[in-house]
């Protein structure tokens, strides 16, 4: 990489930083520092929801496999939108209808205050991986593109996400992550094309990769585990706290709605872009082996992007794939505030609780950076990604989403499903195999993480209805549910209006940046300059529109 690469990544992580600090005075309440004040618009929550979940490891992990094995990738990613597409048409409203800050204040109102401890006890946990898990490709990216050492490059992204993130709150994540999806889907648009043409175009492309390469399953990602990672998807959209806070800060139930919808339909369309680069240098390098296979996207981007772009790319990609982190550090910052501390001084300020939800992001970001460091001793970034999925995502996402549809589920019930199911899931994964040196492979080990939850929770519901016994606190949890409606209806939306237009601009004016970095790197660009060009214009308009003609959002309690 070269001089003009690096300065453009630091051009761009400054232009980064300086929008998400730029949120740091709308943060003074707990509802505008975690939920926005409530009043999202629709699409900022849909993309942000889209960038957070894809940038978990697209372009390491779902290009390792695009690589590897080919369009299996895709066939992987398409159960994402269909999942997405029935959480925005059935989940993503009930979750809104709650008016819950986060997925933990609903579970103590519904389930109650002890149910709620245990799960917010072992989602901190689990979550504190997830996240290592999230930054851990982000030094990938930088160690592959950069020479960087992979433990230098965790410390320093991480101690960078955490400037904006503990600063600026849901806004400052939520514009980054739009300007993350302008550069990319930019980027795309020219290292697509260009790499085609280093194979002959589509049709040289398709004559020269091995035919097993667009087999839709191969090897362990066979149809029954494209189904029931399918399964997975929908639980986790539907129920993982982070994506919660997406159809929780939008203003109505039809909002939420669309926040999925928008989700899907871009769920369906990218994977058939994001995954063709690494398929493309499969024909071009098929000797990468082991782990090396996880840089496939970024070493054929090397190859063939134009001066300077790359450099944009990698700083899209890097702050692209923290989206993960700072969402998830932002809501269990959030937790560890308003359902942790403020359980313990009922009587705090938002002013001292946004303090403790600060000092709490910088806590996780420190556990998020020394987790990062050990995934290589884990077996590389894919069989940590599905370990915890298979491990985790049945028994945590989908007792309390399963509660959102039932008057009949009690707390202890749905917290046994979650607790027994973790325990037989880790039995079968470190127990099994060390006593009797039996593993399940990836197929089985995620049919039992899924499957189980599902079976268990379905007989209960069935007793329960034969019985027609509905769950005590229910009753209590719905008048409750109308008296934060009532609220809500109360509260003055000056200051979220004014949020959302601050926000607009901010976004407008860093998409325009954008553009005028993109026209300065095609003026020295050796080749695709045209290209280049044109994309940087498009964007400028784009950005410009949107800066002199900001849509206010319209009073959705003034009805």
């Amino acid at each position: 990489m070269n001089i003009i690469d690096s300065v453009v990544i630091l051009v761009f992580t400054l232009l980064v930083l300086t929008c998400g600090l730029s949120f740091s005075r709308s943060g003074k309440s707990m509802n505008s520092f975690y939920a926005a004040g409530g009043a999202l618009p629709w699409w900022m929550s849909g993309l942000s929801l889209f960038m957070s979940f894809f940038s978990s490891g697209t372009f390491v992990t779902w290009g390792s496999i695009a690589y590897s094995q080919g369009f299996v990738a895709i066939t992987i990613q398409w159960t994402m939108a269909i999942a997405g597409i029935l959480v925005g048409l059935y989940v993503a409203p009930r979750w809104n209808r709650t008016k819950a800050l986060t997925a933990s204040e609903y579970i103590r109102d519904r389930l109650g205050a002890r149910v709620q401890k245990t799960y917010t006890y072992i989602l901190l946990l689990i979550g504190s991986f997830s996240t290592g898990a999230f930054l851990y490709p982000v030094a990938k990216i930088v160690e592959v593109s950069t020479g960087i050492p992979l433990v230098v490059s965790i410390a320093i992204l991480g101690l960078m996400i955490l400037a904006y993130t503990a600063v600026g709150g849901l806004w400052a994540v939520i514009v980054t992550d739009i300007l993350q999806f302008v550069v990319l889907t930019a980027a795309v648009i020219i290292v697509v094309p260009l790499a085609l043409d280093r194979v002959g175009g589509i049709s040289g492309f398709f004559a020269q990769a091995p035919p097993e390469l667009f087999a839709p399953v191969s090897g362990d990602y066979s149809w029954t585990f494209i189904v029931v990672f399918g399964l997975y998807n929908l639980f986790f959209i539907a129920g993982n706290w982070p994506y919660v806070q997406r159809y929780t800060s939008v203003a109505t139930p039809a909002d939420a709605k669309k926040v999925g919808l928008l989700f899907g339909g871009l769920y369906f369309i990218s994977p058939l872009i994001w995954m063709l680069p690494p398929m493309v240098y499969r024909i071009l390098n098929p000797d990468l082996a082991g782990l090396a296979d996880e840089g496939a996207y970024l070493l054929i981007s090397k190859e063939i992007l134009p001066v300077g772009m790359l450099g944009l790319m990698l700083g899209a990609m890097i702050f692209a794939t923290s989206s993960s982190v700072n969402t998830a550090i932002n809501l269990f910052s959030g937790v560890i505030a308003n359902d942790i501390y403020k359980n313990i001084r009922p009587a705090a300020s938002d002013r001292s609780l946004v303090r403790v939800g600060r000092l709490a992001t910088i806590a996780l970001g420190l556990v998020t950076i020394a987790v990062a460091l050990f995934i290589p001793k884990m077996g590389g970034i894919v069989s940590f990604v599905f370990t915890i999925a298979a491990m985790t995502g049945g028994a945590l996402f989908l007792p309390p989403v399963w509660a959102l549809f039932s008057k009949y589920q009690t707390g202890a019930m749905l917290l046994s499903v979650s607790l027994f199911t973790l325990a037989v899931n880790a039995v079968f994964k470190f127990l099994v195999p060390a006593l009797w040196g039996i593993s399940l492979n990836r197929e089985q080990e995620t049919l039992l993480g899924i499957g189980l939850p599902v079976v268990l929770l379905s007989i209960s519901e069935l007793i329960a209805r034969c019985r027609r016994r509905e769950a005590p606190r229910y009753q209590e949890y719905k008048a409750l549910e109308q008296a934060k409606h009532n609220a809500a209806a109360s509260v003055s939306q000056a200051q979220h209006q004014a949020d959302n237009s601050h926000g607009l601009r901010v976004i407008a004016a860093g998409i325009f940046a954008i553009g005028v970095i993109m026209l300065a790197l095609s003026v020295i660009a050796e080749a695709s300059a045209m290209l280049v060009a044109l994309i940087a214009g498009l964007i400028m308009v784009l950005g410009a529109a949107m800066y002199f003609r900001p849509r206010q959002p319209k009073n959705v309690w003034s009805k």
